[in-house]
């Protein structure tokens, strides 16, 4: 069986239609399957519309959050709640194409392979800031854990033993596309095209994309902690340069008040020092988010057609 993940955040006008189209793709191609749509706490008529289709289709499961989480712990609440032999993720919006996942269903069953893993051929209709944005991002996560991010998506295609594997990782902080590269598994590519938005419009404004991209740096590489040390050296050098000048102009009897380069000099230790203090503390905020040890998120319910509802379940790991 397979699992369609579905995270949904304010898609009212895209929820009945998402359920249509892969419900009759996958029934077209044979293949059994589960659509779980996950609901991020929407302010709109996203959960009544998923709510319905739950209670009077089968093969539909809808899971509500208690409040807005993000995409990250809709994500894994769909991993944790899946039950097929293989998950895929897909938007609601449907601007990853449904179509490519019989391509990757078709080489997981008939291939050893356990990550069909989709990569973006084109972006779509994307500004030169959102494509410079996501090139810059992308490239600071390459060059820092070590793994191939380029034209990555949460589109992809895994066995169960993968999503286990995820399930079990305890970390609060989630980064699903890296986290689902990290933990390894014989992985193939395939490419796509994004797809048009059809109803409403993305989410993500530049306030979250920052956001986003800041919180998945600092949670799943170390990295910005060795700009502390590169300022360190840097001041050094700096310090160990205007010394020898110091001494220089001093012994040769061409010593000045020097004020400015003091004032100057003083200004911009005192600003490194605050960036790496910044930094510092960016990652100390991270460990007290994960120390405290709440769960990734809140269900309120679960509901699924002949079955009970269950309420305020609060997964933890």
């Amino acid at each position: 069986m397979l699992s369609v993940i579905i995270p949904s955040y304010n898609e009212e006008g895209n929820i009945v239609n998402t359920a249509d189209v892969v419900s009759r793709l996958l029934e077209e191609n044979g293949i059994d399957y589960e659509l779980v749509f996950v609901n991020d706490g929407s302010t709109d008529k996203t959960w009544e519309l998923i709510n319905e289709l739950a209670t009077t289709r089968d093969r539909i499961v809808g899971v509500n959050f208690s409040r807005n989480f993000g995409k990250e712990s809709a994500i894994f609440a769909g991993l944790e709640t899946s039950k097929g032999d293989a998950c895929v993720l897909l938007d609601c919006d449907l601007q990853f194409p449904p179509e490519v996942i019989i391509e990757m269903y078709n080489i997981w069953e008939n291939n050893d392979v356990d990550i069909v893993e989709g990569r973006k051929k084109s972006r779509g209709k994307e500004n030169f800031v959102y494509k410079a944005f996501s090139h810059l991002f992308y490239k600071m996560i390459n060059s820092s854990s070590g793994l191939d991010m380029r034209a990555a998506s949460d589109f992809k295609l895994m066995d169960r033993a993968v999503v286990d594997s995820l399930n079990a990782m305890p970390e609060r902080l989630t980064f699903f596309r890296a986290m689902s590269s990290w933990v390894g598994y014989k992985t193939e590519k395939i490419y796509f095209d994004v797809q048009d938005r059809q109803v409403g419009e993305s989410k993500w404004t530049v306030r979250k994309l920052i956001k986003f991209a800041i919180n998945n740096i600092t949670s799943f590489t170390s990295a910005p902690l060795q700009i502390v040390t590169v300022c360190g050296v840097i001041t050094f050098l700096i310090s160990v340069i205007m010394g020898i000048n110091t001494l220089y102009n001093k012994f040769w009897g061409d010593a000045s008040a020097g004020f400015s380069t003091v004032i100057i000099l003083q200004l911009f230790t005192s600003s490194i020092i605050m960036f790496s203090l910044g930094i510092i503390g960016y990652y100390i905020s991270k460990i007290y988010e994960e120390i405290k040890q709440r769960p990734r998120y809140i269900i309120k319910q679960i509901v699924k057609k002949d079955d009970r509802s269950v309420g305020g379940r609060i997964w933890k790991k």
